[in-house]
């Protein structure tokens, strides 16, 4: 039997399933094993962890008067509280598909433009701010034309270029948010700002740390960790930059309930922007393919962030965030009421619960079918997405290839 409880209530014997939160939040590579030494379970307690998943079949179960969740129990919770943004969106100005084919040049042109100034954060030399705003309005102005568009094509990266394209990607979704929650104008593209440099710590870090394709020694841990200080000195040498982008640099891996890091800030200690920071840097860190882990289905991301927000996210902030990305995000797979599956391709102005999606296999004969783009608002009372499906149980290797018609990233 599945059980959530605190890391308080851990002990060796337990076996641990899964634990809430990314991976950055702790130092074990695998999640699923034996907890048998007290080292370990001393580096559970060290990390940023708050909860985490035991197997009661496998391993101990927690003493008697422990608190502890079951499976079920957190499924509602999750469903309760992501139902809860399911509301109208404004709607796009252009096109998905014609919006998708700005934005690929975009993404290109972004990656190198980071990388550029990456490259000069670990040479010591100034970081061409002018040139990031310049990139950060070209990146508004997509949004403001599709918000899924560029949030969905930066997704597909390949492992090496991780780093570049996972800051154009948190830029996009900071802006996305930042709508989302009504800001300013001028806000709105410091966030964006604040996205794209949030990690530019990660240059004082070893590639070989940051790219180890297996399980990372305390001493690498606490190396990846330093980088939110290291990009924070970055930035004020630089004295380009407002108070507001140091500060998501700085802060977006603190947690509301005060077991992030570096400062362990918790709840109004942390800046608004800061905790928009925290949301969009966790979602495209568990949707993107890494060297040591494969990324993790859009709906099924969005499900496990709601299952950790009481914790790690503001409550209000992490609702605005599903707004602006959808319950069942582009390229999330799907399985319909018909028995049919499908990929999610565009979200619905009117209802998350409702995007356009392109089916393609049927479950129930485990067949290809021809592929149909169904607008699910369409079909009330006749089709609807009953549940989410994992596209590694299916063996399905090129999901992203079908709802953005281009070939899968090399690992």
């Amino acid at each position: 039997m599945l059980k959530r409880i605190a890391v308080a209530d851990v002990r060796v014997g337990m076996y641990i399933q899964e634990f809430c939160g990314s991976w950055m939040d702790h130092p074990f590579w695998r999640s699923k094993f034996v907890l048998s030494s007290q080292a370990d379970l001393r580096r559970i307690r060290e990390s940023s962890i708050g909860e985490l998943w035991i197997d009661t079949s496998k391993g101990l179960d927690v003493a008697a008067g422990v608190q502890a969740q079951t499976a079920e129990e957190a499924a509602a919770e999750v469903e309760q509280r992501l139902l809860a943004a399911a509301q109208d969106t404004p709607p796009p100005r252009a096109s998905m598909a014609e919006e998708a084919q700005r934005a690929l040049k975009l993404c290109q042109r972004s990656k190198q433009a980071v990388m550029a100034m990456f490259s000069d954060a670990r040479m010591g030399r100034a970081i061409g701010v002018e040139q990031a705003g310049e990139l950060v309005e070209e990146i508004t102005e997509s949004i403001i034309r599709h918000p899924n568009a560029l949030i969905s094509l930066a997704r597909l990266k390949n492992a090496d270029e991780y780093t570049y394209m996972h800051s154009v990607a948190v830029c996009a979704l900071m802006i996305a948010l930042a709508r989302q929650l009504g800001l300013e104008e001028r806000q709105v593209r410091e966030a964006g700002l604040a996205g794209l440099l949030h990690d530019i710590g990660k240059m004082a870090v070893d590639d070989q740390i940051l790219n180890k394709p297996g399980k990372l020694t305390d001493a690498e841990f606490v190396a990846v960790k330093a980088h939110p200080e290291a990009g924070s000195r970055i930035l004020l040498e630089s004295k380009q930059v407002s108070a507001l982008v140091v500060d998501v640099c700085l802060h977006h891996h603190e947690k509301v309930d005060g077991t992030g890091y570096p400062h362990r800030l918790n709840g109004e200690q942390i800046s608004l922007f800061a905790k928009m920071g925290a949301v969009c840097d966790v979602y495209d860190a568990i949707t993107s393919d890494r060297p040591y882990k494969k990324g993790w289905d859009p709906a099924e991301s969005i499900r496990k962030m709601a299952e950790w927000s009481k914790g790690h996210f503001d409550e209000a902030v992490f609702q605005a965030f599903v707004k602006s990305v959808g319950i069942y995000p582009v390229g999330a797979l799907v399985r319909l009421q018909s028995g049919r599956l499908a990929v999610v391709v565009e979200q619905h102005e009117k209802s998350l619960l409702t995007p356009k999606v392109k089916v393609f296999f049927s479950a129930k004969s485990r067949l290809p079918l021809p592929q149909e783009i169904v607008d699910l608002a369409k079909w009330a009372g006749q089709e609807k997405i009953i549940g989410r499906e994992d596209p590694q149980e299916w063996g399905f290797r090129n999901l992203d290839e079908l709802w953005s018609g281009l070939p899968e990233p090399r690992a």
